[in-house]
């Protein structure tokens, strides 16, 4: 493979005979600089030692927001005689409940239900005596804790926010459903099994502590061979630079849409979470529907790249693959789609190229894609200039942000289904849940650069210039409000990545039409909705260029819920933006290759 690659033509040579040649970036004045007089290396290298033992969380971070929530709560008497009755009665009630519930008895009117997603009582187990008064004791706790963390009057909302979900995670850690002896369906499956589940447990936990420890996959892992089994729709690589391969999937129909659509995933995983399994391959869908597909393969960046910024993603990443799908289909226009951060890159380049006039783009598609920060969710609970410079010491030693690295603040977004019930199946019931595609690819991790990831988070987490208009390419600064062509957005009703909210302010941003559709799931499998799949539902309506704002809850109210996989709605809308569709022989032209996807950079 690699001989081959090898004796393929030059990104150089390709770049020549196709494309003109690429400006340099200029100096982008918003772009933020590192200069060594401002950071000592020492505290630099303390900050990385303390980032293993913190899940990557500052600890400064996390103490401003707990002293600003102590120090108002201090001097609000109000408040603490508040939550002092709220104890009170919550004790009272448990009490009563206690006392009038025997063991010989059917179980009392409740004190309290768990939350809607809570599902850890689920078990008909938790209904009887005493482990109903352990879950009630709990579940009590966490309303009182809840109460007493929100609604101090002086308390930042950010603050606030950060005590109450902090808060919450360390009282998860003492959840009844989390040891053996406070869990009864542990202590059933443990009676039936004669104590084999804690043993096969204990192996478990060696086998994953093990395998954290050299770095190597989680089990099952084996089974899904990138090229085989997962990304292994048939395709070329038809261009390579520095950073991206472009991969170009040809259609399986006789007759084709003229104008190809290009593909830009997230860097912060690997691309063929839409091309997964054959069954569930966004890539063969549209191939099977008679589009020609093109689609990033980022590089995985080393110590070597630490300096890629965001501007190199665009210039050698969004635009150069752009670049390359209009020379290979000249005349044609770009159906473009981005994902997650993909699509926040796509927003980018489609407001600069709105901006100089350049008309590549027929249509854009976003995937859970923010280009508004001011409300990204739980996520930016993690997200302060105390946070982003520790993360920046991180990143430092090793010129990278391992996506292990991130792995922890992910996880506490949904600590109860990715960490205590993982805990609870895993080494207390013994069990192993079969890995699947999406769980094997979401193993696959990646690094970001140093400086992108450092613009990345302070450009648009912190500073939000790409909503504000004060996001600069080349010198310039763009405007969302450039962009003209139709656009189709997707949010996830799950999304702790991009809440769908957040996505939805592109209604607010934009001064074109915008189809916005609303699915179900979370941030990877609400976009991985192959038809057919049992369970699946979505919203979808279109706001045109002159129509009044509706907010999201009133759009969430008036928007019916249609049964389904939302992918059909979405192919349908982009062959609504096509021309007619033509014989492949018109459409179809080849070009130089440099080997069959999915190719060398998805392979590190």
């Amino acid at each position: 493979m690699v001989n081959k690659l090898a004796q393929a033509p030059t990104a150089a040579d390709l770049l020549a005979k196709y494309l003109p040649a690429l400006p340099p970036p200029a100096a982008a004045p918003c772009a933020p600089t590192d200069s060594p007089d401002v950071s000592d290396p020492l505290d630099r290298a303390l900050n990385f030692a303390r980032s293993r033992l913190t899940l990557g969380l500052s600890p400064a971070s996390i103490a401003q927001a707990y002293i600003d929530w102590a120090t108002h709560l201090a001097a609000s008497p109000g408040k603490q005689l508040f939550i002092a009755e709220k104890a009170m009665r919550k004790w009272v009630r448990l009490a009563h409940y206690v006392a009038t519930r025997m063991p010989s008895q059917d179980q009392k009117a409740r004190c309290i239900e768990p939350l809607p997603h809570d599902r850890r009582f689920d078990a008909p187990e938790w209904k009887s005596w005493p482990f109903d008064i352990l879950e009630q004791a709990f579940l009590l706790q966490q309303q009182w804790c809840h109460n007493a963390t929100v609604g101090v009057r002086g308390v930042t909302r950010k603050h606030e926010q950060q005590v109450e979900f902090l808060t919450r995670q360390l009282l998860d850690v003492f959840s009844p459903a989390n040891f053996l002896f406070t869990n009864p369906e542990v202590l059933r499956q443990t009676f039936v099994e004669g104590g084999q589940n804690l043993v096969r447990g204990y192996w478990n936990f060696i086998e994953d502590t093990q395998r954290v420890l050299s770095g190597s996959p989680p089990v099952g892992t084996e089974g899904f061979v990138v090229g085989e089994n997962v990304a292994a729709t048939p395709g070329e690589i038809v261009y390579r630079n520095e950073l991206i391969e472009l991969i170009r999937y040809n259609p399986t129909t006789d007759t084709l849409h003229p104008e190809p659509v290009l593909i830009i995933p997230a860097w912060i995983m690997k691309y063929y979470i839409l091309d997964l399994s054959p069954h569930n391959s966004l890539v063969k869908h549209l191939l099977d529907q008679g589009f020609t597909v093109y689609m990033i393969s980022w590089k995985n960046p080393t110590s070597a790249d630490r300096d890629l910024g965001m501007d190199d993603y665009l210039r050698l990443g969004a635009q150069a693959a752009t670049d390359m799908v209009r020379t290979t289909n000249p005349g044609q226009k770009i159906h473009a789609v981005g994902y997650c951060l993909g699509g926040t890159l796509l927003s980018i380049l489609a407001a600069t190229a709105a901006g100089n006039n350049n008309d590549s783009f027929k249509t854009l598609t976003l995937f859970a894609a923010q280009v508004d920060f001011t409300d990204p969710g739980e996520l930016s609970l993690f997200i302060d200039e105390s946070q982003v410079s520790f993360l920046e010491d991180m990143m430092w030693h090793q010129g990278y942000l391992d996506a292990r690295q991130m792995a922890g603040a992910f996880q506490l977004l949904r600590s109860n289904d990715l960490i205590w019930s993982r805990l609870v199946h895993d080494y207390l019931m013994g069990q192993r849940s079969p890995m699947s595609d999406l769980m094997a690819w979401n193993a696959d991790s990646t690094h970001l650069p140093y400086r992108m990831h450092s613009e990345y988070l302070r450009r648009l987490f912190l500073d939000n210039d790409l909503a504000a208009g004060r996001y600069c390419v080349n010198g310039r600064r763009i405007a969302l409000t450039d962009i003209r062509v139709p656009v189709f957005a997707v949010g996830t009703e799950r999304d702790h990545v991009a809440p769908w909210k957040s996505v939805f302010k592109l209604n607010l941003l934009l001064d074109t039409d915008v189809t916005f559709l609303l699915t179900s799931g979370g941030h990877n499998a609400g976009i991985v909705s192959e038809p057919g799949r049992k369970g699946r539902h979505y919203r979808v309506r279109t706001k045109h260029e002159r129509d009044s704002y509706i907010d999201p809850d009133n759009w969430l109210d008036a928007t019916p819920v249609e049964e389904g996989s939302w992918w059909p709605i979405w192919v349908q809308w982009l062959a609504d933006h096509s021309a007619s569709r033509q014989p492949r022989a018109k459409v179809y032209r080849p070009i130089p290759s440099y080997g069959p996807a999915p190719g060398d950079y998805v392979q590190r």
